[in-house]
């Protein structure tokens, strides 16, 4: 096998929109970096499925329930 071919892991901190951190390895920068979350599963309404954030405003949702309304019924 060639040298040099795999990268680098090493740990690093991954810190979350509140707070929170995490250590884990990871190819990212170098060792000891903090990798600083912009989004995550506790600020991101796909993961939390926080309904206050997701309006659907006569777009894809509500074209898809008229589409199949009747459909298991």
């Amino acid at each position: 096998m060639k040298k040099d071919t795999h990268p680098d892991y090493h740990t690093i901190k991954v810190a979350l929109t509140d707070g929170t951190e995490y250590e884990m390895r990871s190819t990212y920068g170098a060792e000891g970096d903090t990798l600083t979350l912009d989004i995550d599963p506790t600020s991101h309404p796909a993961w939390n499925a926080d309904s206050d954030h997701l309006i659907d405003r006569g777009g894809r949702l509500s074209r898809f329930k008229e589409k199949y309304e009747g459909f298991l019924k």
